[in-house]
């Protein structure tokens, strides 16, 4: 069988796809000064949000749905993060002196997830200060505490370079009575991230993991639900009287 012809080889590889195109040239033996041109570069992570985990399909729908609807006002407050921020059910009325309040949890997510959707979750709104309560979930399905504290420094990074003026409150990680077992894994993380948070100017760490304990150090059970997970409204006025002190300039 005859070897093919390089204007044989060209066509064929015309309909390969770019990426294959090196490797095609490597194996049929194209002649000098006929190699393809090099593969155009991946999209940007920004660019590739149609991949996120379909476990969020949902949420994210219905945040761009009331967006539609109303979006609203640069320069107001985003609060970002897990079922915590997502149960909170009257949140957006619970911080009066804040002429936009915006909620954007979505439940069973991680501190990872909300890196990865800054740009639906965040950058959108153009907040003057971003509350991310997060990280809780990540330990409870095996991250360290370090790498937890490095994940929020990454979502700080994420947010800078989009709003370099913003500011970003990092509240601590709750005490879960459901979750006692990693209470010296969610102190770790809560010191990690409070030191880190003092050398940057723009960042501001909320603890509310002090309050939520009685005077024997344990969780306080009476901020709960049933499920000994998520905060009854018992927990979340607790909450909101500790953050509001932290929006007010």
């Amino acid at each position: 069988m005859s070897a093919p012809s390089f204007m044989s080889v060209r066509s064929l590889l015309s309909t390969v796809p770019r990426p294959l195109v090196l490797a095609a040239g490597l194996v049929l033996g194209l002649p000098s000064g006929a190699r393809a041109e090099a593969p155009a570069p991946l999209a940007a992570p920004t660019q590739q949000l149609a991949a996120v985990d379909p476990r969020w399909s949902a949420s994210l729908e219905a945040f761009a749905a009331a967006d539609l609807k109303q979006a609203p006002l640069p320069g107001g407050v985003v609060f970002v993060g897990s079922s915590s921020i997502r149960l909170w059910n009257d949140l957006e009325t619970s911080f009066a002196d804040q002429p936009v309040v915006i909620k954007r949890g979505f439940g069973g997510s991680q501190l990872l997830d909300c890196v990865k959707l800054v740009n639906r979750l965040v950058l959108p709104y153009k907040p003057r200060m971003v509350v991310v309560y997060a990280g809780e979930n990540d330990l409870a399905e095996g991250a360290s505490p370090r790498d937890v504290a490095e994940r929020f420094t990454a979502f700080v990074r994420a947010v800078k370079a989009g709003l370099p003026d913003s500011r970003i409150a990092f509240v601590s990680i709750k005490p879960s009575p459901s979750r006692a077992g990693m209470i010296a894994a969610v102190r770790e993380t809560n010191e990690l991230i409070k030191a880190y948070s003092t050398t940057e100017p723009q960042l501001d760490f909320i603890d509310v993991f002090s309050s939520m304990l009685d005077v024997n150090g344990q969780p306080r059970g009476e901020l709960f639900l049933g499920d000994r997970l998520h905060l009854n409204a018992e927990g979340y006025a607790l909450w909101q009287r500790i953050i509001a002190l932290h929006l007010k300039g």
